[in-house]
């Protein structure tokens, strides 16, 4: 017997395993940290600039095995090639005197030396 998704539909919620702050808890934590509501945290701690002002286009809403199922579909178009990059990794074994004096000596990598 094949299942899809939407088979599981009734049982699928993520509330079972989340469930976020309650309204009062909200209150709470508004409170300690000195803000109204949401919009206010928002507006306190993202740059204008940053904000998109149109809604984001997400399409209807999908199940925690809906989305599983969407993207293992994705995934199986992944192809994999050969890289042709240095022809590949080698397992090489970096001199501790080398590490010491030069990758880990800060006076390569700040900009103050004594």
């Amino acid at each position: 017997m094949t299942f899809t998704p939407t088979d599981y539909r009734p049982y699928d919620f993520a509330n079972r395993r989340h469930i976020g702050p309650s309204p009062a808890e909200m209150q709470e934590m508004f409170k300690v940290l000195g803000v109204k509501d949401l919009d206010e945290l928002i507006d306190q701690t993202v740059p204008k600039i940053l904000r998109q002002e149109k809604p984001l286009d997400f399409g209807k809403p999908k199940s925690e095995r809906e989305l599983l199922w969407f993207l293992r579909q994705v995934a199986k178009k992944n192809k994999v090639f050969t890289s042709m990059i240095g022809q590949g990794f080698y397992g090489t074994v970096t001199p501790p005197a080398i590490q010491r004096n030069i990758l880990e000596n800060p006076a390569w990598y700040t900009a103050y030396t004594p």
